[in-house]
């Protein structure tokens, strides 16, 4: 495996970590700038933002760009977000830099997984897309812990300083190991329009095959999961120490739990989606709705919300894994937008999430109402699913999952 591709995996997993890390820092975050923690969690939800707007426009133009120079562009940015966020005194201007970020984020999702399967034989391309992918779960198990940890002992500024620290090496590595070519060098200029013609073409072709009435209901699916997972995780570290009684000091534990628990349910689903996604979706819905729901009713207990916290990020993250698997396959019809529509659709849900939960804080329903908020989503998302089905049973259609 080339060099370049784990250098690639360790800017994911810096992104991956500045993407999840505050679901462990609301509380530091809204006590310093003077914010509720509705409006910290927000915070998440603009980097959401930017990833649902971001991952459709970079995943077309990430085809064309000259690959090197585009990511050291987003990972520049991304960089100079962060500091700019670990500097700055006004909740206005991080939550522009975490929306501004997730925009470089997207762009380099978008360029990073290309890159990667077009530096390995065939045969090697699923684990260079691994390599890639990976770095959210490891940061998902590492990053987020420890930057709870920084933002317990030395605030939650470290904890941004330290995503754009080691986002460098990953920059040097980028611009010694990649190759530099240009997508298209050397074609003359009336084939190089001749392929623009062409892809202008292929893309409206693809937005037909997603927006059609097929697709639209696996990817209400995936973004109404999504944002139940991400309104409780949002709201971990209140419910853990003003519900559970537990001290800051097992934050970053109940977050490598989850993390732990998550990239068990990737690896898991990674192996047996192919064959049944449609099982692990189901049954994980289901399973999600009674999990979040049971986190609410006993968080109250330190032990069982511990119990269920790596539970949960298993079933959340294998449930998501599975219904990728089953978008990827519906949209065989859209190879370029499948994967940036999937992206999309979670980050919405990402988005939607911790704002539902905000509203619930805000209306005083208490800190395990985010909790709550998830059950319904997963609740609706069981609704879409269903409703999907019985369509399908009253047209007579046979859907191919």
């Amino acid at each position: 495996m080339p060099f370049a591709v784990y250098v690639l995996g360790l800017a994911v997993f810096a992104q991956g970590t500045s993407e999840f890390m505050l679901s462990g820092l609301v509380s530091s975050i809204a006590a310093d700038l003077g914010v509720s923690l509705a409006a910290a969690g927000l915070l998440t939800s603009a980097f959401a933002v930017g990833m649902v707007l971001g991952a459709p426009l970079m995943a077309l133009a990430g085809r064309t760009w000259p690959r090197r120079r585009a990511l050291l562009f987003f990972l520049a940015v991304f960089v100079a977000v962060h500091i700019a966020g670990a500097l700055t005194p006004s909740y206005g201007v991080l939550l522009a830099t975490r929306f501004v970020g997730a925009l470089a984020n997207a762009g380099f999702w978008a360029v990073a997984l290309t890159a990667a399967v077009s530096m390995v034989p065939d045969r090697l391309k699923g684990r260079a897309t691994a390599v890639v992918v990976g770095g959210v779960t490891i940061a998902c198990v590492v990053g987020v812990p420890a930057g709870a940890v920084l933002g317990e002992r030395w605030g939650w500024r470290a904890a941004f300083w330290a995503v754009a620290l080691i986002s460098l090496p990953a920059f040097a590595a980028i611009l010694r190991s990649l190759p530099g070519g240009v997508r298209g060098d050397g074609e003359a200029a009336p084939v190089r329009n001749e392929l623009r013609v062409r892809n202008e073409l292929r893309v409206r072709d693809e937005l037909r095959v997603l927006t059609g009435p097929r697709l639209r209901p696996t990817l209400l699916t995936m973004a109404l999961v999504q944002g139940a997972t991400f309104c409780a995780f949002s709201y971990l570290e209140p419910l853990l120490t003003r519900e559970s009684g537990l001290s800051s000091a097992w934050v970053p534990a109940a977050l490598a739990l989850f993390g732990a628990g998550a990239f068990l349910g990737v690896t898991v689903a990674g192996r047996y989606a192919d064959r049944r996604a449609t099982a692990l979706v189901a049954y994980g819905m289901v399973a999600l709705a009674l999990g979040w729901s049971a986190l609410a009713l006993t968080a109250g207990r330190p032990v069982a919300a511990l119990v269920l916290i790596p539970l949960l990020g298993l079933l959340a993250f294998g449930t998501g894994t599975a219904l990728i698997t089953r978008l990827l396959g519906q949209a065989a019809g859209a190879p370029t937008l499948a994967g940036a529509s999937a992206t999309a659709a979670f980050n919405l849900g990402a988005a939607v999430g911790p704002w539902a939960g905000g509203l619930a804080l805000d209306a005083g329903l208490g800190h395990r109402s985010p909790v709550w908020v998830s059950a319904a989503l997963m609740g609706l998302a069981l609704v879409v699913a269903g409703a999907r089905r019985a369509a399908v049973a009253v047209s007579g259609v046979r859907v191919t999952e």
